[in-house]
């Protein structure tokens, strides 16, 4: 089995403006986003911009990028214009690694692209974890998944789910059991659904929860979701964020 990791990287970030070329002890983040890719079985790691910077910060650090068109309104687009470049096939594994997850684990890339190499049920594949503390299963900013017994997805929501029947009376003081899941924002995909996703209408929950991967769902798409033991590093989309992963590399707490 083999797959290509393609990571979108563009410079237009409100909160964190040139986010890519942030720099971490001395190297780019998205060259450090890549090095990590590279670090797991893909055959081929490729970064996707639409800014000259980023593709010549790669080209001196000896990273592959391709040039992608600046119009796209979503990475998807941006990843389904980049399978055309490289010529992929309709039944090759594409894994997406966002720009800004210096630390993702090369365990956890193989792990999305072997799963959804053995489930041909499933467009696409994930990841998740347990949640371990009620403030983010409360948190609308910490995505949440449910499955079936077979471990593929049923939904995403910010909100707590599985939610218990005397949950509004008691409150969330507590974790339910079994323990929640985390979405963590890591896709494998087969290049044939990549490139027909952009193209299905907006889905009305995917609106609602701001959650694109709603849309596979909501269209009949399957999504099969590995549980990984430990949570993934933190991305970077903020200046705090920034902040604290810059002290990782330069060894502090």
């Amino acid at each position: 089995m083999t797959f290509t990791v393609l990571i979108p990287a563009r410079m237009a970030s409100s909160r964190l403006p040139d986010k890519p070329l942030a720099d971490l002890a001395g190297i780019p983040m998205v060259v450090r986003v890549a090095h990590q890719a590279h670090a797991s079985t893909a055959s081929r790691v490729v970064v996707a911009t639409d800014d000259e910077r980023v593709r010549s910060a790669c080209a001196l650090h000896g990273v592959e990028a391709i040039m992608t068109r600046s119009d796209h309104i979503s990475g998807s687009d941006r990843l389904a214009e980049a399978c055309e470049i490289l010529q992929l096939q309709e039944q090759d594994i594409v894994v997406n690694v966002q720009g800004d997850e210096p630390l993702i684990s090369p365990e956890s890339i193989d792990a999305v692209a072997q799963l959804l190499a053995k489930r041909d049920d499933c467009s696409m594949s994930t990841l998740a974890h347990a949640i371990d503390n009620v403030e983010e299963f409360a948190s609308p900013h910490v995505v949440k998944v449910v499955l079936d017994a077979r471990d593929t997805a049923l939904y995403f929501s910010r909100a707590p789910i599985a939610w218990w029947r005397d949950g509004f009376n008691e409150g969330i003081s507590k974790l339910p059991s079994p323990a929640p899941l985390r979405h963590v924002g890591l896709y494998a995909y087969r290049v044939q659904f990549l490139q027909l996703f952009p193209q299905l209408q907006p889905a009305p929950l995917e609106m609602r929860e701001s959650l694109e991967q709603l849309r596979a769902l909501w269209h009949g798409y399957r999504i099969a979701v590995h549980i990984s033991e430990e949570a993934p590093g933190p991305g970077i989309d903020t200046p705090e964020d920034l902040a604290r992963v810059r002290r990782f590399y330069e060894g502090k707490p």
